[in-house]
């Protein structure tokens, strides 16, 4: 009798045990939603929008960054406001140009480094509402437009450099390097926690207080912000929302992904990662600035990513008229035909054992600006390091058993991957194309996978999908 007890006992213990794990393992981390989105859209939006690269009659030094490096005073900067009227922005249009694109989410700033928030701040006079035209606050329009389509939302905010508060010193790249030091020329007066107290807190609050559910805090340039103070703006953020999800650059590791800006890693990420780029050479909008990457090669950039266990974040800047460029947009619509008919291996995707494998032996060429000492310290402003090189190559990812080959760019209309041989103990069952979902004749040997490519037409992006079962 003892004996039976104790066996039902231990049965019963095993079974709550093998119950607590499903429940666990089944409990959703804030942070799935992101993971699968893999694809949102980065926007940077403010007064320097209105001047498009220009200042006072020529083409502004330092682009969206302008007031530092043309040294223009706060007062004379803020005139800007004065003509900043975005008659023709329309939340629902750019919800859903971002959609059709195959974005999951959308970041915007709420405060770049000139210190305007475009957005209504009861505790700083300096934002759209109260010093334009305009006088309306276009955030509430564009969370409730992400809310309606089912797009989730994030506010960028500039946290250690803010050229209208007295207080914030920077460090780099060098002792008030990126410092407002025509209004405010000593950098030894400055004392962060006073800033911090009298304008971050606050306007934190109110992102998080004025507009429902935000999805994500995007932090950039945390330059001298302490340990402390990092701690204590998670916990703010946390306890006001605590499905938000933060960025790196609150610092000291108090973010829940890693941003790399304008680069991809170069191996797999273990971590959870996220690359900014832009689709031009700029942030903002500029006027003249009117070569934007090919469709292909941001898919290209889009799947290496995704490969490699990151999202990509792509940038566009909207017009001082609020409008998203018609470059933008014809870019945004080519991908999202795309995304359509081959998203399926990159949505809630993992990496695969492989991340690429190159179809030839065309070396990669990687070119190396030799840049003045002034475009040096502009770097940040237009600093795209990531390569513009389009070659045939295929990059992996895995979901549901099932791995996904996409052949990049190739030039023949047959292609050995090499990852997928017999020989690597992977036996194939399947292999369906993705944009037509029909099954595909191809060969498994020693030496690779042989499949055929289809030919495309001029305006498609020359890249293919495959589903393939093992």
């Amino acid at each position: 009798m003892k004996n039976l007890i104790k066996k039902n006992t231990l049965y019963s213990l095993v079974v709550l045990c093998l119950a607590f794990n499903f429940s666990v393992a089944q409990t959703p981390d804030k942070m799935d939603w992101w993971k699968d989105a893999k694809f949102g859209m980065f926007m940077h939006w403010g007064l320097y929008s209105q001047t498009a690269g220009y200042w006072d009659g020529h083409k502004a030094k330092g682009n969206e960054h302008f007031m530092i490096h043309e040294k223009i005073s706060l007062k004379e900067y803020a005139t800007i406001a004065d003509d900043f009227n975005p008659v023709n922005f329309n939340a629902e249009k750019w919800v859903l140009t971002a959609k059709a694109a195959g974005m999951k989410y959308i970041i915007i700033t709420s405060k770049h480094h000139d210190g305007f928030a475009m957005f209504n701040s009861p505790s700083n006079d300096y934002n759209i509402k109260e010093r334009t035209p305009y006088a309306k606050d276009p955030m509430k329009e564009l969370v409730d437009a992400c809310h309606k389509h089912d797009m989730k939302f994030g506010f960028y905010y500039s946290l250690g450099r803010d050229w209208e508060d007295p207080d914030v010193a920077t460090n780099w790249p060098h002792k008030g390097g990126r410092s407002n030091l025509v209004d405010y020329p000593d950098e030894d007066i400055k004392v962060f926690s006073r800033y911090f107290e009298r304008k971050v807190k606050p306007q934190i609050k109110e992102l998080l207080t004025q507009y429902g559910k935000i999805d994500v805090i995007w932090f950039d340039t945390p330059e001298l912000i302490s340990p402390d103070e990092s701690k204590e703006l998670r916990e703010l953020i946390l306890n006001i929302q605590p499905d938000c999800i933060i960025n790196s650059r609150i610092k000291h590791g108090f973010g829940d992904y890693e941003v790399k800006e304008q680069k991809i890693s170069e191996n797999l990420e273990v971590e959870p990662w996220e690359a900014c780029i832009t689709m031009g050479k700029n942030w903002g909008y500029i006027e003249y600035d009117t070569i934007y990457k090919s469709s292909e090669l941001m898919t290209r950039q889009l799947l290496e990513i995704v490969s490699k266990g990151g999202n990509l974040l792509l940038n566009n800047g909207p017009t001082g008229k609020g409008e998203i460029t018609n470059l933008a947009q014809e870019r945004l619509a080519q991908i999202g035909e795309w995304m359509k008919q081959n998203g399926e291996g990159v949505y809630g995707s993992k990496p695969w054992k492989v991340q690429g494998e190159r179809l030839n032996k065309i070396q990669k060429s990687i070119k190396k600006a030799n840049l003045s000492e002034e475009e040096n310290l502009m770097k940040d402003n237009a600093n795209d390091a990531t390569s513009k090189d389009v070659f045939p190559e295929v990059r992996f990812t895995s979901k549901a058993g099932a791995v996904y080959a996409y052949v990049c760019s190739a030039t023949e209309n047959e292609v050995l991957i090499k990852s997928l041989s017999t020989k690597n103990e992977r036996q194939i069952k399947s292999v369906t194309r993705l944009d037509t979902s029909e099954k595909v004749k191809w060969n498994q040997t020693d030496a690779g996978l042989v499949l055929n490519i289809p030919n495309y037409s001029e305006n498609e992006i020359p890249i293919t999908g495959f589903k393939i079962e093992l």
